[in-house]
């Protein structure tokens, strides 16, 4: 059949989302998932949503939850969008800033969608190193980005689970001659965060999710920070209505209880370590995590192994093939029992 589409989606290799497998007795550590429940608000939202509600459509612009965010930050409703989910906003932000002509500056590993949205826009990308051994930064941001238009900091970075340094990132969107995107998905697990860039430097947008520590995975929402043109300039890009009724509410009550999502989140954070020390006792070499998972290297070096062992045993994790990613698993942090049962299946393979 006669292509009708541009050559350059036609040599498009889709973004390959993670699996959701149908297993019996399964124990899916694969995709970053909150193991614990949203807050109860949003059930109780959920409840008193009346269907009749759906006959109109939602708020075009999602402000109530723009002025909850606003609020939060201390900003202004001009200075956030909302999105369905981080990858809205990420395509939005592509579309807006990268072309053949202009240059997006990405880290290297990091999240895998980038390169998809570049190739999308007909856009080059620049990779920007990180150390096999640790993943952290090799050399300094501006030379590393020179040339881009747009710079994608994740931090904490996917799928290494690693923060750059914070003054390093401070220093280079000072300097920067583009827009810095900081992909700030896992930032409720981390123990800094670059939310207050987006208001002291007009070329930064920092984007956040719900799908992470507000346990909202399903819903797809996310927001982005940054200065009121940008904001209005992705506000023309953005489809009409793309955030739900029923997803704003649910935003809004989420976004308001602080109480659930700290403590979710500390016991992630509790869970994490206790992990990371177990699988050290392995023989694992762990990155040092500030995220919702752990980016771990077997005593083999063999990633793809423990993967499939792993997987015979029903328990799900996250492999990306490659030299350097290839040596190592991605384990999202579940409940303790989740933990217990994978260091079971991990001691019978390697002690």
């Amino acid at each position: 059949m006669k292509s009708y589409f541009r050559p350059a989606i036609d040599a498009l290799a889709g973004y390959t989302p993670g699996e959701q497998p149908k297993i019996d007795n399964l124990i899916k550590l694969n995709t970053n998932e909150n193991p614990y429940p949203p807050s109860p608000q949003v059930a109780a939202a959920v409840a008193e949503f009346m269907s009749r509600n759906l006959r109109r459509y939602p708020d075009p612009a999602a402000d109530r939850l723009r002025d909850a965010v606003a609020a939060r930050y201390g900003i202004k409703r001009e200075n956030v969008i909302c999105g369905n989910g981080s990858d809205d906003l990420l395509t939005m932000i592509f579309r807006a800033f990268t072309a053949p002509d202009r240059p997006v500056a990405v880290l290297d590993p990091s999240y895998s969608l980038y390169p998809v949205l570049a190739a999308m826009q007909e856009a080059p990308v620049i990779r920007m190193p990180l150390d096999p051994a640790t993943f952290e930064l090799r050399g300094r941001l501006g030379e590393l980005a020179r040339g881009a238009n747009l710079a994608m900091l994740t931090r904490p970075n996917a799928p290494t689970g690693n923060s750059l340094d914070r003054a390093a990132v401070e220093e280079f969107c000072a300097e920067f001659d583009g827009i810095v995107a900081i992909d700030e998905a896992y930032a409720d697990f981390a123990d800094d965060n670059c939310m207050e860039f987006a208001a002291k430097y007009d070329n930064v947008l920092v984007l956040r999710t719900f799908s992470k520590s507000y346990s909202l995975a399903g819903a797809r929402l996310g927001y982005a920070v940054g200065h009121p043109v940008l904001i209005d300039g992705l506000m023309k890009l953005k489809d009409s209505y793309n955030v739900d009724m029923l997803t704003q509410i649910i935003g809004c009550a989420a976004f308001a209880d602080e109480a659930t999502l700290n403590a979710h989140v500390a016991a992630i954070r509790a869970t994490r370590a206790r992990r990371a020390a177990e699988l050290k006792k392995l023989g694992f070499t762990v990155i040092p995590p500030q995220s919702n998972f752990l980016f771990a290297s077997p005593p083999d070096g063999d990633g793809e192994r423990a993967f499939g062992e792993l997987r015979r045993a029903a328990v799900i994790v996250r492999y990306f093939p490659g030299k350097i990613t290839g040596r190592f698993i991605r384990i999202s942090v579940g409940t303790d029992a989740e933990i217990d049962r994978l260091l079971e299946v991990l001691r019978g393979v390697y002690l």
